[in-house]
Formats: C-alpha cells, sequence, structure tokens
C-alpha cells in the first residue's frame, strides 16, 4: 500500500514540472535552483540552469502511469483473493478497496487533464502470446474518462471509513475522496464548458478523445462538483483554521502559521502530504527553504539559490483594506496619474524619459505595501520585509543627483546628503536580495522585486541536514479551496445555493481581516482563488480548465517586476518604484502559449497506434 500512495500524483513540494513526481530539485541535476509549477502561470519566475520557464508548458513533463494502474489493478486482484482465503477481514478489504479506487482516480484524473481522453484500463492484463494487439486498449472520448474518474471516486467514498485508521494518520478517508472529487469535477465541468475557445481540429477532436463536451456535461459535473462540496461543508469536524482574527496582524501571522507548520490539528486542512525529517532518513526531506530563502537569508553557499521571484501581476491582484464592498484588486500606487504603464528595458531609459514620470515618492521600500491584504505579507517577500529578523533589501536602481538612472548597473554614487548609495541598495552581494547579476550564472536574486515567503520556515529553524532539510508538510487540499470550487460551480451552473455560497467567499476574506460583505461574482471568486491559493499549484490548472491561458499568454506577453529604486534628486533620498518588463521574459520577447498546448502529446504513439492529439 506504501507503494501505490507513493503513486499519487501530487504536485507537492517534490514535483519537478520538468521531471514529474516525487522528484528531489538538487545535487548538480536539472533541479539546481529549485522548481515549482508557479513558474509555469503568471505567479512567479524562477531563472534556471537551463535558462527559465518561457512558456506555461515549457519543459512540463507528462504523465502517463500504466505501471501504477497495472499495480493497482493486480493489488485489487489480490486483497480480494487474500478476503476470500480468510486472510483479510471484511473491514480491511473495504478500506483497501476504498484506497485503491481512490489513488487510481487520481492518476486517471492526472492524465485526463494532461491528454484529454486515455485508454482505461480496469483489470491486470496477461502477456499477449505473440499478437500485442490483444493488449492494445484504444483511447477512450475525453468525456467517458472524466466519467470514469467520477466514478472511481465514488468507489473510494463509499468504502474509506471516516476517520483516518489509527495505524496511519496520513491515509486516504471518505472526505478526502470527496475533497478530490470535488476538485476533478469542477476541472471537468470547466474543460466542458470552455474547451471550445481554443478550438482544435484533427481526428482526435472528431472522434471526442479531446474536446467535443457539451453544456449539459457541464452542469452534470458542476453538480457533481456541488454535491461533493456539500458534504464536506456539512461535516463539521472541519472549518476555516483561526476564521476571526482580532486583527490584521493576527490575520497574517494565522495564514502564516498554517503553511509553516501544516498539522492535521488545523480543522481546515482535509489531506496533506508529510516528509520524513532527513536527519534519520537522508534526503527524505524537501528542498524549498534550501533553494528558496532570499539571498540575504541563505544558509548555504550552494550555486543556483533565492532565484524565486513572486511576479508583479499576482502582487497587483490583492486587495487593500478600502473594504467598499467591491472587493476590487488594489494595485501598487507607483506614479501620481495612476497609470501601470511598463518599460521594457529600464537599462535603456535616458534622462528625459525618466524626468517624465510623475512617481509617487516613498520613504522606505515597504510603504507602498502597508495596507495590502494580509495574505500578501504571509505568502510574499516584498521590498521591506523582515524575514528571521532581517530586513530584505530588493533595490535595483538609484538615480544620480543629475537626474541620470542607473539601473541593473552596479554603480556609487555619493547623495545630496553626503552619504553613499549603490545600485542594488548594498555593496556586499549578500547585502540585497533582488536583481543582482541577472542573466549570468551569478544571479541568485529574485528577478522581479519580490520573493517567497509562503511555506519556508521563517519563525523556525531548518534541520541541518542541509539541501534536504526542509519537512514542513504539504497542505494537498483544505476547506477554502472547497469553498471555492462550490462557489464557481454555482455561478457557472445556477445550481446549489447562491447564498451559502456568497457568505462561504466571504468568510475565506473575513479571516483574512476584511470587515465587508463582496457580491458573488465570478469574477471575484476567480480574484479570490488566485490570492488565498497563491502558490499551492492551482493557478497554472485554473487557466488550463478555464481555457484562458491562450488569451492571458498569446502575443508574446511579459511578466512584471517592480524596481525599488533610490531617487538622490531629492535631499533626502526618497524610493520610486519603477514597473518593468521581467528581465527574463523581455530577453525571449514574450511568455507565450500555444492552444495545442492545452492537451499533451501522446507518448509512443508509432508503437501503442493510439491517435495522437492534435497539431503534434
Amino acid at each position: 500500500m506504501a507503494t501505490l500512495y507513493n503513486s499519487l500524483p501530487i504536485e507537492d513540494f517534490v514535483y519537478r514540472p520538468s521531471g514529474g513526481f516525487n522528484q528531489h530539485p538538487g545535487g548538480g541535476g536539472a533541479g539546481d535552483g529549485g522548481w515549482s509549477l508557479a513558474s509555469n502561470s503568471d505567479e512567479a519566475i524562477i531563472y534556471g540552469p537551463g535558462g527559465y520557464t518561457s512558456s506555461p508548458t515549457s519543459g512540463l513533463a507528462g504523465h502517463w502511469d500504466y505501471t501504477s494502474i497495472r499495480y493497482i489493478n493486480q493489488f485489487l486482484v489480490d486483497i480480494d483473493n487474500l478476503k476470500a482465503n480468510g486472510r483479510i477481514d471484511g473491514v480491511l478489504h473495504k478500506q483497501l478497496y476504498g484506497e485503491a479506487h481512490f489513488i487510481l482516480a487520481n492518476i486517471y484524473y492526472a492524465m485526463v487533464k494532461r491528454y484529454g481522453g486515455v485508454p482505461i484500463i480496469t483489470e491486470p492484463q496477461a502477456l499477449p502470446e505473440s499478437d500485442i494487439s490483444d493488449v492494445m486498449v484504444p483511447r477512450s472520448t475525453e468525456k467517458a474518462t472524466y466519467d470514469f474518474v467520477m466514478s472511481e471516486f465514488d468507489l473510494a467514498i463509499a468504502n474509506l471509513p471516516d476517520e483516518r485508521p489509527s495505524d496511519g494518520s496520513l491515509r486516504a478517508t471518505k472526505w478526502v475522496a470527496l475533497a478530490h472529487k470535488s476538485r476533478a469535477a469542477l476541472h471537468a465541468a470547466s474543460v466542458a464548458k470552455f474547451w471550445d475557445k481554443a478550438p482544435l481540429t484533427g481526428q482526435a477532436v472528431d472522434e471526442k478523445l479531446v474536446g467535443g463536451m457539451t453544456l449539459v456535461d457541464a452542469n452534470n459535473y458542476y453538480q457533481q462538483c456541488i454535491d461533493a462540496s456539500e458534504q464536506i461543508i456539512a461535516n463539521t469536524s472541519f472549518s476555516l483554521y483561526k476564521p476571526n482574527p482580532a486583527n490584521k496582524e493576527e490575520a497574517a501571522k494565522n495564514y502564516q502559521d498554517m503553511f509553516e507548520s501544516p498539522s492535521y490539528q488545523n480543522p481546515e486542512i482535509i489531506f496533506m502530504k508529510s516528509y520524513i525529517d532527513g536527519s534519520s532518513a537522508s534526503g527524505q526531506g524537501h528542498v524549498t527553504d534550501f533553494w528558496f530563502y532570499p539571498k540575504q537569508a541563505c544558509y548555504h553557499t550552494m550555486y543556483m539559490s533565492s532565484r524565486w521571484g513572486t511576479t508583479l501581476d499576482i502582487v497587483d491582484v490583492f486587495e487593500d483594506y478600502t473594504d467598499d464592498g467591491t472587493g476590487s484588486s488594489a494595485p501598487i500606487i507607483t506614479r501620481t496619474d495612476n497609470e501601470n504603464t511598463y518599460i521594457p528595458d529600464p537599462k535603456g531609459l535616458t534622462n528625459d524619459q525618466l524626468a517624465a514620470i510623475p512617481f509617487v515618492h516613498y520613504d522606505t521600500q515597504y510603504e507602498p505595501f502597508v495596507d495590502k491584504d494580509v495574505r500578501l505579507h504571509a505568502s510574499v517577500l516584498l521590498p521591506g520585509s523582515v524575514f528571521k529578523g532581517i530586513l530584505i533589501n530588493m533595490q535595483g536602481g538609484l538615480i544620480r543627483p543629475d537626474g541620470k538612472p542607473e539601473i541593473y548597473t552596479d554603480a556609487e554614487v555619493v547623495g545630496p546628503d553626503s552619504k553613499t548609495y549603490y545600485t542594488y541598495g548594498s555593496n556586499n552581494i549578500s547585502g540585497y536580495s533582488a536583481f543582482g547579476a541577472l542573466g549570468t550564472a551569478q544571479a541568485n536574486y529574485s528577478s522581479t522585486g519580490f520573493a517567497l515567503r509562503k511555506f519556508l520556515q521563517d519563525t523556525k529553524t531548518v534541520t541541518n541536514l542541509g539541501m534536504y532539510g526542509s519537512t514542513q508538510g504539504w497542505i494537498d487540499i483544505r476547506l477554502a479551496e472547497i469553498y471555492l470550487n462550490y462557489a464557481e460551480a454555482v455561478l457557472e451552473s445556477g445550481y446549489g445555493d447562491a447564498g451559502l455560497a456568497e457568505t462561504y467567499l466571504n468568510a475565506i476574506r473575513k479571516r483574512a481581516a476584511h470587515t465587508d460583505d463582496i457580491p458573488l461574482t465570478i469574477e471575484n471568486v476567480l480574484k479570490e482563488r488566485r490570492v488565498e491559493l497563491i502558490f499551492e499549484n492551482h493557478r497554472y490548472w485554473d487557466l488550463i480548465r478555464r481555457r484562458d491561458t491562450h488569451i492571458i499568454f498569446g502575443g508574446q506577453a511579459r511578466r512584471h517586476s517592480l524596481v525599488p529604486i533610490i531617487d538622490l534628486r531629492q535631499n533626502p533620498p526618497k524610493y520610486v518604484f519603477l514597473r518593468v518588463n521581467n528581465y527574463y521574459d523581455e530577453g525571449v520577447r514574450g511568455f507565450t502559449f500555444q492552444p495545442r498546448s492545452y492537451y499533451m502529446s501522446i507518448p509512443g504513439v508509432s508503437s501503442n497506434q493510439l491517435v495522437q492529439n492534435p497539431e503534434y
């Protein structure tokens, strides 16, 4: 059973998009520098050894896991035999049967959301005597595959226990299966409703191996999402973690603690994955802290660290505490005219171009972010944040007293107050955390002006094992996601209880110390998914399932950075902030996505004779 659980396709700390599941980035291999599915979206940019992720599907590994499917099918035969021979009782058989179908459902879900319809194999196949065609199974339609996933979750739900067994606190329960069904049904519904926003052509389309579903299909899946979500919500053993904070500071701490120290003592967590302490089993922890601590707090000297850059795009999505009942995002204010204009290459700015920008001046790097949603402060290291007692410096430029800008270029200038100022706020390469040595092997810095905070061990100390010293668990699914799944399904289908959906939406915001109620709109729900579930590997799939990736990343789109600059034209000097195209996106002329990439290439078609997906 442990081997089967290891085949669960969880996109966690040891998931590497270019390598697959249960990988350990580091050790001189292709994972140096760490990776996250966030960098395949508009959440983060991680500059790595092979360049960086230049497309949402850049180097993305598939998951064609018929090896695990065979193991599980054989396992189901074996436990039937064990029960028939009296080796296990009916209670244990039922639990094992439910767990096997839960894992099967997840494997097929991981495949259908990547490939569309796939071959469905429900029993161990015998090796053919001579004709391999005896074991060749054609692809099912995309709808039939999603229906199979739903039926496998239903088998799991009907057979798994309500409570975790005493000998395995991390094993699946009925509630875990319901939560995963909520997620998978929402994905299926979205694809059924929106697949034709990016129409494809070819044999796979004609045979409905991809696409071809109807609004009736979509509403059926939305209803299944609603039904599964309602059962979880009705279970009073689940609730939001600390839903009524006394103030914003407490709300920020609660949210950060949930991810720094996850535990099943937290009633919000439905399913999580834990990691063995590397001090007792070498290499069994994960590398999140090792690779993603900001440069100023980095506790090792290995190559390719501290390169996580949270994008300005996601930072701008967060609200402030105006709380006027709209739920509107509050982009960072950088100009007196409130225009959000982006500079393609800030190194090329002339004195006159810079002089024409109506900057807002700030006393500190942190000042523009003071009133932003606490989940931003708990998830992202901002310019001027404090991490492990260190004031995080994200400065990337200065303006000389004569008006000449020095951006991304080392400079040392005496200011009007007779003090010496540096481009990066320090002349020590460990004294800043952003924009250093861009595009070089020494670029162990954020390229966006923001870094990662969520998940990192801030108040705790990482074990001394080194690379694999992180052991904080990965929250695979939690109640806040179920609330948001329910709200989206209600809005898109018209089924369910819209009043309750609005209540759940606002409960999540009030946990973040907001005091108003906002209306239940699809814009508000999708915005809330972005801020509440930031970096939890939802954004990439949310864009895929709603067929929005080619819209957001069509036409050579750029993700964006925010450069804090010390302005020496004033005495005392103050900070200004420049909105710019990210250095790496600009260097390759855009972060792009082609509609064919909503489906991956089917592997091995020359031998398995399966119909290939469109445009491959």
